[in-house]
């Protein structure tokens, strides 16, 4: 009997559950979410393109901020719960970053993309749908799997190839199929150059103080191996 296709990374299956999870995992809330945050800076009056909402939690911190904050995603799920937390007048676009943006040329002054582009095969794509809707000098911060990470996780001892690898995610007892892609460091900075961005930073942060009271094993696992790698870019 022939079986039915795997689906990879269908986060309208476990909406609910990794929107929970995400909002307090310590990988989450106390390192990832703070160190890209940071990197945004200030962002009082910015329009912002959350690229990868999610279900909202970057979101909704910016716009504590003072930002002007329209969010994409693909999951209708996560958008449903995004929608439950920020409100009606937080513009919400369900939008796959595999196709072009639905957004006119200049549209915003920076655009934050958490933890998404390790899903993707392709970055220059992406990235020029990025640059597009920035005005001049607009901003691109972002989040994805360091390198080592992913080595660490596919067994792999290929570090400067591209290659997808998958993961077995468990939430509310059910096994979800994740699919990532590798890249190494010079490919990101090659796909960022050619894609009409410079470079402003490159940052492996340590996780939040915090995280040594609440989770002291954690702590010392972040503090010793990179989980995840940012970048703070400009549009030329």
């Amino acid at each position: 009997m022939a079986q039915g296709k795997v689906r990879y990374n269908d986060y309208d299956d476990f909406a609910q559950s990794y929107a929970r999870n995400n909002e307090t995992n310590p990988y989450n809330a106390l390192y990832e979410r703070p160190a890209i945050l940071s990197l945004a800076g200030a962002v009082g009056g910015l329009r912002v393109l959350d690229a990868g909402c999610g279900a909202g939690v970057h979101a909704a911190d910016l716009i504590r901020r003072g930002a002007i904050v329209t969010g994409i995603d693909r999951s209708a799920g996560l958008l449903d719960i995004a929608r439950q937390r920020l409100g009606p007048a937080v513009p919400l676009h369900r939008a796959d970053l595999g196709e072009p943006l639905p957004f006119q040329d200049n549209t915003f002054d920076l655009v934050l993309s958490a933890l998404v582009m390790h899903y993707l095969a392709e970055w220059e794509p992406v990235l020029g749908e990025f640059r597009r809707v920035l005005r001049p000098r607009g901003r691109l911060v972002l989040s994805t799997h360091h390198p080592v990470m992913d080595m660490r996780i596919s067994g792999s001892d290929d570090y400067f190839g591209t290659y997808t690898y998958t993961e077995d995610w468990q939430r509310d007892g059910r096994t979800m199929r994740m699919r990532f892609w590798h890249r190494p460091l010079r490919a990101m900075v090659t796909a960022f150059k050619a894609s009409g961005f410079t470079i402003d930073d490159i940052v492996e942060p340590d996780p939040d103080p915090e995280l040594a009271h609440s989770d002291p094993q954690c702590y010392r696992h972040l503090t010793r191996s990179p989980q995840f790698i940012f970048f703070a870019l400009t549009a030329h």
